[in-house]
């Protein structure tokens, strides 16, 4: 009897499809480059919550390691690396392959921007001595869960005379923090008959910023007075410049461990920067591959890829054409022998909130980088759905390269779902395929990830590139 379960056993580990925990899969001195690697990742997480910042903390790493700015006139060979800014909100790094780039070059796409609280173009206020801003949530959020926190407040203004002011307050230890309030559950009765979604509403979104006067003269509005002042003393400008600013409020607080073993990183901002900095580490870590090795990382996908630094805009197509110019070749057949990742998270399984999950094609944390074949809603809607053919090719990359991996899909068919960047890029006949790293708590201010998903996501996309 014993051995014919023996039997059975082999063959079911022959036949069956199975996922394991990644840390039976990974060597011990893997596991300490998987370590060492997060550690990286969490600083950048630290100094990229904003896409302006993302995009910053990039270039100065890839000029660093000798990239070049894209010079469309220039001529190229094997080895060379450029990189292209998109005002300064999205970047596209590049290697340049051995192989003709009339043979298609590979690409890792993915987005810089998170979900967050952005300020009104016209947002000081003062309302019974208290100053606020006045904001517009991005992105997908639950709004009650950006009351009571800590927030620090991110981004540019640009002057009359067209300089720039960079705004970064709430980070240091000793800088200030901003926060929205909510009421005290003894006077929310009211509130609380609210649904969930009702419960905290986008006009309530106030963020508070300062309560003591300016001084006791007889005039009106002497907190916002007071406010104002003190941002002309210190970045030299007046409240109609606020109209032509980006200011975004995200958590103030920093990504750290989670759980006794370490083995999680909480933070703001893994959708999507736990695919972008392991795109971007992929590329960092090349020399001179076959293909030539493209990663994009791009801004507005939260909000639908909209705008000129968003992927729905042309400014990728441009460049192939450029990098396709300056070997005097048709960017068209760039593009259609091009194979892509679009490098973007994937929901996790919640053992607290299983009805939303069909098991059997969820993502799990720990069990490694997920492969989506198709995103979308419902029926599909809002996917570019990859070939059979094209999926078996990646799947044939990452296991023979030891990338732990698994598929995923977003949610029960009909419990919703999402969509990324890939129907953009499928939009201009490229082979491409979802992959990234599961996430618990999705688009929340705090986001949980399993270090050993970031690190085989690494792995996932320097194998692609590397590819022959």
């Amino acid at each position: 009897m014993s051995k014919e379960l023996s039997k059975a056993e082999e063959l079911k580990e022959k036949l069956f499809y199975t996922q394991k925990h990644a840390a039976l899969l990974t060597g011990e001195d893997e596991l300490k480059l998987c370590d060492a690697f997060c550690e990286d990742y969490k600083n950048f997480l630290n100094n990229a919550k904003t896409e302006r910042e993302a995009v910053k903390f990039v270039k100065a790493k890839a000029e660093a390691l000798g990239f070049k700015k894209f010079d469309r006139d220039a001529k190229y060979s094997a080895g060379d690396k450029v990189y292209y800014d998109n005002r300064g909100k999205s970047i596209i790094l590049a290697v340049i392959g051995k192989r003709p780039l009339k043979d298609g070059v590979r690409l890792a796409a993915a987005h810089i921007d998170s979900p967050r609280v952005d300020l009104k173009q016209n947002p000081l206020y003062e309302e019974s001595d208290m100053a606020y801003f006045k904001t517009h949530y991005y992105g997908g959020i639950k709004k009650y869960q950006w009351t009571a926190m800590p927030l620090s407040l991110h981004g540019v203004i640009v002057k009359r005379d067209g300089s720039v002011a960079e705004v970064n307050i709430g980070e240091a230890e000793n800088d200030p923090r901003f926060v929205i309030t909510d009421l005290l559950p003894h006077l929310a009765a009211e509130q609380m008959k609210r649904t969930l979604a009702d419960g905290v509403r986008g006009e309530e979104l106030n963020i508070l910023i300062g309560s003591r006067p300016f001084n006791d003269d007889e005039t009106s509005e002497k907190v916002k007075l007071n406010i104002l002042n003190l941002l002309f003393e210190k970045y030299g400008i007046t409240e109609s410049d606020f109209l032509s600013a980006e200011l975004e409020l995200v958590p103030a607080f920093k990504a750290t461990d989670i759980g006794f073993d370490r083995s999680m990183i909480g933070s703001y901002g893994h959708d999507d920067r736990v695919c972008a900095y392991p795109a971007a580490e992929a590329i960092f870590n090349i020399e001179s591959p076959d293909y030539t090795a493209v990663t994009v990382l791009t801004d507005k996908e939260e909000i639908g890829s909209e705008g000129n630094t968003g992927l729905k805009s042309s400014y990728f197509k441009y460049f192939i054409a450029d990098l396709a110019w300056t070997e005097g070749i048709n960017y068209h057949t760039v593009l259609t022998n091009s194979q892509c990742l679009s490098a973007d998270v994937n929901a996790a399984y919640d053992p607290t909130f299983p009805d939303v999950s069909e098991k059997k094609n969820a993502s799990y944390i720990n069990k490694g980088v997920v492969v989506t074949k198709y995103t979308g809603a419902r029926g599909k809607s809002g996917t570019s759905d990859a070939s059979a053919e094209y999926m078996s090719k990646v799947l044939r990359v990452f296991d023979e390269n030891k990338v732990v991996w698994q598929t995923g899909e977003l949610g029960k068919v009909d419990a919703g779902g999402g969509g990324t960047v890939a129907m953009y890029l499928a939009n201009l006949d490229i082979d491409v395929i979802d992959v990234g790293v599961p996430v618990l708590s999705m688009h929340a201010p705090f986001e949980v990830v399993a270090k050993l998903d970031v690190y085989h996501a690494f792995k996932a996309f320097k194998a692609f590139f590397e590819d022959k």
